[in-house]
């Protein structure tokens, strides 16, 4: 008899709001996801299907037609090794030189500054400065200051850095510059926030422990400030392995740099070859995810992914 009362008991009035808020949670959450499916998922199924595309019989330029030919991605994969192969270690190089710039900015700015607010705001706003100017702008300026006739190069010159008849500009050294100065503020950013919210006192307590600055660093600041490296480098790894703006033979880059993003831009634009294009655009995005994991894995932040 209890039970049969209990199971005719009318539903609580939290049951009731749980589904009463679901219909208003899938509102919500609608423009989102339509957004997602418009302007992600239709573009990237559109690239897949297109990377599978076959020539077309006729022999004509731009042609293809919907196949299913897994071939191209073995073809590019094999055809622009080494063009893969120089975007991750370019990708790799300037992500470390970012990281051992935008360290000790961020914290300066995040833990130094902490008891000047107006300083830091001051400098935080000298960080992202550099986003107010567009990105060609800015690596069209330092293909001037690192061009053959330049100060620059002709202080190397003196210096014996470069022999005379060594240019700067066209270099693996150029790329790689102009790669970690675009995208340093990716880098700093993500660290700042992290290191603005540390704890000094964790660092006083350190000392009071008559630990040197050193340990101080590898025991308790570094470790405390991982998720911000590990945030700081995904967003400077990601888009400079897809970069072609630097590495291109118009701005700081010759023949002998072009990147996974040079050869795609060159295959979509100049050579018509779309399914080519599409296939390392697909390959490259595959290789990222992989090597993304393993690295978010490998330094125990599992809850970035």
């Amino acid at each position: 008899m209890a039970f049969a009362a209990f199971s005719n008991d009318k539903p609580t009035k939290d049951s009731s709001t749980k589904r009463k808020s679901g219909p208003v949670v899938l509102a919500l959450l609608a423009p989102g996801l339509i957004y997602l499916m418009l302007f992600f998922m239709t573009p990237l199924i559109s690239l897949v299907i297109t990377s599978l595309e076959s020539p077309d019989p006729s022999g004509a330029i731009g042609s293809y037609f919907n196949d299913v030919n897994f071939s191209n991605y073995a073809t590019v994969a094999v055809d622009y090794l080494p063009q893969i192969m120089r975007s991750f270690g370019y990708a790799f190089a300037a992500t470390v030189f970012a990281l051992i710039i935008s360290y000790p900015v961020a914290y300066f700015i995040g833990v130094k500054l902490r008891s000047r607010p107006l300083t830091q705001r001051l400098m935080l706003t000298l960080v992202i400065a550099p986003f107010f100017i567009s990105f060609l702008l800015r690596t069209i300026a330092w293909k001037q200051l690192l061009s053959d006739d330049s100060g620059f190069v002709n202080i190397l010159h003196s210096m014996g850095v470069l022999a005379p008849t060594q240019f700067f500009l066209g270099t693996d050294a150029a790329v790689i510059f102009g790669l970690t100065y675009n995208f340093i503020p990716f880098m700093t950013l993500p660290l700042f926030t992290n290191l603005e919210r540390l704890d000094v006192r964790l660092l006083e307590a350190g000392s009071d422990l008559y630990a040197n600055p050193r340990h101080i660093f590898t025991r308790v600041t570094l470790p405390l400030s991982m998720p911000g490296i590990i945030s700081g480098t995904l967003l400077t790894f990601i888009p400079i392995a897809g970069d072609y703006v630097n590495a291109s033979r118009d701005f700081l880059g010759s023949s002998k740099t072009s990147m996974i993003g040079t050869m795609v831009e060159a295959d979509y634009l100049q050579n018509l070859n779309y399914p080519s294009a599409s296939a390392m655009s697909v390959l490259l995005m595959g290789v990222i995810l992989a090597l993304v994991t393993l690295y978010v894995r490998r330094s125990g932040t599992e809850d970035l992914l």
